[in-house]
Formats: C-alpha cells, sequence, structure tokens
C-alpha cells in the first residue's frame, strides 16, 4: 500500500513557496548589477520579454511533470519514462541542486554575517577602503565563512526537517510576505533620497543604444535562472500539488512575484545608488562594498542597512530551503530514509562542499580545477552545464516524448479540450524553448563567440 504523500495545503501556500524557491539572491543581488552593467531600462524591457514568452511555459512544464510524476526528480522521469533513460534528466536536476547549494550557501553564509555586522553598526564611520577592506579580510578568512556557511546550511535544514506542510509551506507563507514588506520600505526609503529621479530613470527608461547581442543573451540566461529551472526544485514542488491546483495560475503568480521582487529591488538599490553618486555597474561587490557605504551617508542608514541584509537572508534562505529539498526528497523517496535522517545527511555532504566553497576566497584560492576555483567550478557546471542541459531536455520530453493528452490533463484539466492559449504554449515548448536554452547553453560554456557587440 503506498504511503500517502506529504504536499502544500492551501493555493498560497503553493505559491509562497515556489516563488520563494525563484525569489532568492539571484533577485536581490545579481539582478541589479547585470542590469547595471547592460545598460538598464533597455535590458529590463528584453528580461521581461523572455519572462513571458519563455519563463512561464518553462516553469508551468516543470510543475505539469512534478504534479504528473509525484516524485522527485529522479523518480518522476522513472515513473513517466519507464525503461528508458530519460531519468538522467532527474540526475541533472538533483545534482544541479546539489552543487548550487554548496556554493549558495557560501555566498548567503555572507549574507548572514553582514547582517550581523549591520546590526552591530560595524559600518559606522567607515571609509569606502574600509569597507572594501572588511569584505576582502572576511572572505579571505580560514574560519568565519565557513562557520557562517554552517549556520545557514543548519537554519535550511531546520526548515526541511518539517516536512512539506509543516516546514516548507509554513515558514513560506511567513517568511514572502515578510521579504515584501521589508522590500517596499527600503523602495519608500530610497526614491524619497535627493536625486533618487537619476536611478528610477536608468532603470525604467530604455536607451537601445546600449543594448547589443551580449545584453540580450545575459536577459535570456536571467530569466532562466532567476525561475529555478532546471535545478528540479518546481518538479519537486510540482509534486506536491494537488490536483485541483490551477498550474498556470501557479505559475503565473510565481513568475510575476519573481519579477516583481527584482524590479523592487531596482527600485531600492539604484535611486540610492544614483543619489549618492556611486556607478551603477559596480558588480557583484555592490551588495556587499557599495551599498554598506550608501546606508552610511543616508538618514536612518542604520536602520535600513539592517533591513536590507534581513532581506537578503530571507531570500537567500527562502531559495535554499528548496535546494534541499529537491536532495532530501530524492534521499526519502529513492533510498527510503527518515525525513529527519535524509535531511541529517544532505547537510552533512552540502555542508562539506559549501565549507570548501566558502574558503575559495581564503586558504583555498590557489587550489585549481580547469583553472577554476572550488566555488567558481561547482557555479560553472551547475549554472552553465547542468541546468541549461537539464532546462533543455525537460522541454524535449515535454513536447516530443511525453503524451500530450498527458500535457493537456495536468494544464487543462481531465477530458477538457484544448484551448488556443494550449496550442500556443505547445508550440513555443516543442519549437522556441529548446532553441532560446540551446543559446543559453552555447553561451554561457563559450561554444560560440557572440561577444562582437553587434548593435541592435
Amino acid at each position: 500500500m503506498q504511503q500517502s504523500r506529504d504536499g502544500f495545503s492551501s493555493r498560497f501556500g503553493v505559491i509562497a513557496a515556489a516563488a520563494g524557491s525563484a525569489i532568492g539572491l539571484g533577485n536581490i543581488w545579481r539582478f541589479p548589477y547585470v542590469l547595471g552593467e547592460n545598460g538598464g531600462g533597455a535590458f529590463f524591457l528584453v528580461y521581461m520579454g523572455f519572462i513571458f514568452l519563455l519563463g512561464i511555459p518553462l516553469m508551468l512544464t516543470e510543475m505539469s511533470v512534478g504534479r504528473a510524476g509525484q516524485k522527485n526528480p529522479y523518480g518522476t522521469f522513472r515513473v513517466l519514462a519507464p525503461k528508458t533513460k530519460w531519468y538522467l534528466v532527474g540526475v541533472m536536476g538533483v545534482a544541479a541542486a546539489f552543487l548550487i547549494l554548496s556554493f549558495y550557501s557560501a555566498v548567503a553564509g555572507w549574507t548572514l554575517h553582514y547582517l550581523s555586522d549591520a546590526v552591530m553598526d560595524n559600518f559606522s564611520g567607515k571609509s569606502s577602503a574600509e569597507l572594501k577592506g572588511m569584505y576582502d579580510s572576511f572572505t579571505s578568512s580560514a574560519v568565519a565563512p565557513s562557520v557562517w556557511t554552517l549556520v545557514f546550511l543548519f537554519l535550511t535544514g531546520l526548515v526541511v526537517v518539517s516536512g512539506v506542510e509543516k516546514g516548507i509551506e509554513k515558514y513560506s507563507k511567513i517568511l514572502m510576505p515578510l521579504l515584501f514588506v521589508i522590500i517596499v520600505i527600503l523602495d519608500i526609503r530610497s526614491v524619497t533620497l535627493d536625486g533618487a529621479e537619476e536611478g528610477l530613470k536608468f532603470l525604467f527608461h530604455p536607451d537601445f543604444s546600449k543594448l547589443d547581442s551580449k545584453a540580450v543573451l545575459e536577459a535570456l540566461g536571467q530569466a532562466f535562472f532567476s525561475l529555478s529551472l532546471g535545478m528540479g526544485t518546481m518538479i519537486t514542488y510540482g509534486s506536491y500539488i494537488g490536483k485541483k491546483e490551477n498550474l498556470l495560475s501557479s505559475a503565473t503568480s510565481v513568475s510575476l512575484a519573481d519579477t516583481l521582487i527584482a524590479v523592487l529591488a531596482g527600485v531600492a538599490i539604484f535611486p540610492a545608488v544614483f543619489a549618492f553618486g556611486i556607478s551603477p555597474d559596480s558588480g557583484p561587490g555592490l551588495v556587499f562594498i557599495t551599498l554598506p557605504n550608501v546606508f552610511l551617508q543616508m538618514p536612518g542608514g542604520y536602520f535600513f542597512s539592517v533591513l536590507f541584509f534581513l532581506l537578503l537572508v530571507i531570500a537567500a534562505l527562502t531559495s535554499s530551503i528548496s535546494l534541499l529539498e529537491v536532495v532530501v526528497s530524492y534521499f526519502t523517496e529513492e533510498l527510503k530514509l527518515s525525513r529527519k535522517t535524509a535531511t541529517a545527511i544532505a547537510f552533512v555532504s552540502v555542508g562539506v562542499f559549501g565549507v570548501l566553497s566558502s574558503l575559495s576566497s581564503g586558504p583555498l584560492k590557489e587550489f585549481t580545477v580547469l583553472d577554476k576555483t572550488i566555488f567558481n567550478l561547482f557555479d560553472f557546471i551547475s549554472s552553465n552545464i547542468l541546468l541549461p542541459l537539464a532546462g533543455l531536455f525537460i522541454v524535449l520530453f515535454a513536447g516530443w516524448k511525453w503524451s500530450r493528452k498527458s500535457i493537456a490533463t495536468e494544464i487543462l484539466g481531465e477530458g477538457k479540450q484544448e484551448t488556443t492559449l494550449f496550442k500556443v504554449f505547445m508550440f513555443i515548448i516543442k519549437f522556441i524553448a529548446p532553441f532560446a536554452i540551446a543559446l543559453v547553453f552555447i553561451h554561457a560554456v563559450g561554444l560560440i563567440d557572440i561577444i562582437g557587440r553587434i548593435k541592435i
């Protein structure tokens, strides 16, 4: 007799958890600086176009596959395509989640450290050079980054070990509204600064002269990675969604929430950056070096710096929960382990790789594989190879292998006739999505050189 499976208990729980997976450091840390490096408003418009054209259909596909299979990514493909090699797509998803969490937890540990610094007012009175020195000193340390990485993973494990409804759903319902409230407060403060209008103009006024082929591919990649596609999370979460839930509505809501938070992060950051005369293309250091300097110059800066780094911690935590759940669901369903044992094993194994990643800027910075540090190697393999390949094979499976009737049943309901919207969806999945994801993959691994800066 099959044991009843844990799952989400409400539509809001589905959206909160899935949005939490999609909304992470990629929205609040990566999206603003990538937008800043690629010209602002024009990049934003292209990014939004890719979200609607590809992001929502891809998320809908993964959720449909997951709900039909009712298992982890590996088990789902074993159920939907028995006696075939399609289960390897699930293996890629689980491996990607494991590797991403390994280096993601290192950066997430930085957010905990910076929240601690903000609470203790350690930024006060520091010059830009001193703030950079603090960043360099912390990231190159032999102990502190490892400790914060493990603390962050422990917090993630506390949520996951409680299960889907009593852990992931329960805390997502608390954390996601809190994240939204915090970012709105930061937005209000940012747009009321003198000179803030220049930042808003940069964000929302498109200058297509700054848009080239590289920026378009960056926008396509950002749309794909931002929604947590290809890493098994949406298949796993889809498997916990009840049959009565409208998947199109859920996928659209999650995609819009993810994009809204990315935009609100830009509204919180760019007006403040422009108000204090700082370059918007400051790169990855924008959050950990540049913004503490902005808070120092801002009335009420202590309060807003604490809020901002709390925002980063929440965003990192909701994403890491979904990544760890992919690994834990594989252990519980395929290896028949209890959730407590599975979570403990996942914590220890990911923790080892997370610590190695956290030391890549310090004691292990000279240790390289293929000219990459451990951190960069995990990032490259997962982001540039496993994610796009898994995403590509998922759409190929849904479009060409899986029966059209099965996917229609998941999206439209049992016995419903195909709508025009569904036919458009199938065309995108069969023809447009594979081509677009293949472009992301080819660009990411450098198989072709499209850095010719062809002006649009």
